[in-house]
């Protein structure tokens, strides 16, 4: 198979995915409901996207004769991907369901609860990593890296393994802030309403 296909397949993953996760970044940052539904709807949208690039890997490598390399470039996004679908999907509707309940109202402000929603790490991290991972398929749809056994995929996968970290901390932080926002206004001293965080 041509190296140009598939770079051009990576290419796909890493425009898709990594939009998306810049996009999921700013989503608890919307000003409105109105903005708030826009944007889960757009990265809903893209989320959609990217599994369909997902599923033209196999497809289109096993139309073209030769050796691919797409199939190995998609393998690491694939996993991070995964839990988009499974866990991220869902709490990203949940946001496009909540922004939706002021569809008669389009420019009422995001309600804390309803931002600290979207800023949860479920929604965030994951895409994040998803586009991170996409990245490093670009030198092996190249063919500058062989996989497994060499020493650069290594250190291109430590290096995600500490952007993980570092994502998954700044997600959590940014989340608990906003929750604290969330509930501060619910009770005063004694009449303080308890709430269970999920």
């Amino acid at each position: 198979m041509d190296t140009a296909a598939d770079l051009i397949l990576a290419g796909a993953l890493v425009a898709v995915w990594l939009t998306a996760g810049l996009l999921a970044d700013a989503l608890p940052h919307a000003r409105t409901t109105r903005e708030l539904r826009r944007r889960s709807g757009t990265l809903r949208l893209l989320v959609v996207i990217g599994a369909a690039v997902f599923v033209a890997v196999p497809v289109v490598t096993g139309l073209m004769p030769g050796d691919a390399a797409a199939p190995a470039a998609a393998l690491l996004p694939a996993v991070p991907a995964l839990i988009v679908l499974t866990a991220g999907l869902r709490r990203l509707t949940q946001v496009h369901r909540g922004a939706g309940a002021f569809a008669t109202a389009p420019q009422t402000p995001v309600p804390p609860a309803l931002r600290a929603v979207a800023a949860h790490p479920m929604i965030i991290v994951p895409l994040q990593v998803t586009g991170l991972a996409s990245i490093l398929g670009v030198p092996i749809a190249a063919r500058f890296v062989t996989v497994p056994g060499a020493d650069l995929a290594g250190y291109g996968i430590t290096l995600v393994g500490v952007a993980v970290i570092a994502i998954g901390i700044r997600a959590a932080v940014r989340h608990s802030r906003y929750t604290v926002q969330a509930v501060a206004p619910i009770g005063h001293g004694r009449n303080r309403v308890p709430v269970k965080s999920r």
